[in-house]
């Protein structure tokens, strides 16, 4: 049976390793405290600022070991080329380290900025941010990765789909909590509006595939780094854009303004059509309305109650969403 440890005697393993592998001494260390379930650290040796981040062993038995080394080399490569994001250090070619103890960590070069809450983006950041993920993107996607057969999300049909929230709304009657069932209504009736055939015309690729307000940090004006590339996988890289847009330019209503310039940078490294962002946003509400949407989602923690409100806000607005954002 795994013996837990707790929270210290883990940042003191880590560091013990860290120290050893890189001939570092580490001066002074503060906990991050954002994520689900694994520890982060940012540690201040003798030659510069370091972020360590340890993998809960729970959670880690989620991830695929290759997909994740995978996602590893990739956000090496997008620094190399240029990309806003933190350097992996590695030694002996490797990224993902073992403790003494036997956790599993990475180390980072750790990113000056500040998270924005969401919605709170201003429009040279999410201008900026527009850019980055083009260029993220066009990288991803330059040959560099082979090409999956299929993508990581594969849309149900309506039918299924219309099921599953008949289903969550006959959960949430029967639990008596009849205040939530209004918004599953709407989700139901986006369903049943939805034009299904949109999702033929999005195009394949590699994505970063968790690009909200969480993982993304801003200066002033700019955005200074995209974290946490654990997710990448091959999907549909519209997703990014429609989750950035949403997370950044989504307060009581959708910005267009903001959503314009993400769109303005975005278009700088990535031919877009018509309709591109439009699409996204329906794209992402129809892959992740069921993930938020459920009949517990009293009880959601901060950021599923963001993500509910936000899907709760395109199913309201499915209909309108091409004259809210005309060609966008």
């Amino acid at each position: 049976m795994e013996t837990m440890l707790s929270e210290e005697m883990i940042r003191d393993d880590l560091i013990k390793t860290f120290q050893r592998l890189f001939d570092l001494n580490v001066l002074e260390y503060t906990p991050i405290k954002r994520g689900l379930l694994n520890l982060k650290w940012k540690v201040t040796t003798d030659s510069g600022q370091f972020l360590l981040k340890q993998y809960n062993k729970k959670r880690y038995k989620l991830y695929n070991p290759e997909e994740l080394l995978l996602a590893f080399s990739q956000q090496v490569r997008l620094f190399d080329q240029g990309l806003a994001c933190p350097n992996l250090l590695s030694h002996n070619e490797s990224i993902l380290f073992a403790s003494d103890n036997g956790e599993r960590f990475t180390v980072m070069e750790y990113c000056q900025g500040k998270l924005n809450p969401p919605g709170k983006t201003n429009i040279h950041q999410i201008y900026d941010l527009g850019r980055a993920t083009g260029k993220m993107h066009r990288l991803l996607n330059d040959g560099t990765l082979s090409i999956n057969k299929s993508p990581q999300f594969v849309p149900p049909r309506r039918e299924e789909r219309l099921a599953h929230w008949n289903s969550v709304w006959e959960q949430t009657k029967d639990a008596g909590k009849t205040r939530l069932l209004a918004d599953i209504e709407t989700q139901r009736r986006a369903t049943e509006d939805f034009n299904i055939e949109i999702l033929e015309l999005l195009q394949l690729g590699w994505a970063h595939r968790d690009l909200w307000v969480d993982n993304l940090l801003f200066n002033d004006n700019r955005l200074t780094a995209i974290l946490d590339f654990d997710r990448l996988k091959y999907d549909y890289p519209q997703l990014d854009v429609a989750r950035a847009v949403i997370s950044c330019a989504l307060d009581d209503n959708l910005d267009v303004s903001l959503a314009s310039a993400f769109m303005d940078g975005y278009s700088e490294e990535r031919t877009v059509v018509k309709g591109y962002l439009t699409n996204s946003l329906k794209l992402l509400w129809y892959m992740e309305s069921t993930w938020w949407i459920n009949a517990s989602m009293d009880q959601h923690s901060v950021p599923p109650a963001r993500f509910a409100k936000e899907m709760i806000w395109l199913a309201e607005n499915q209909k309108n969403l091409s004259a809210l954002l005309g060609n966008i």
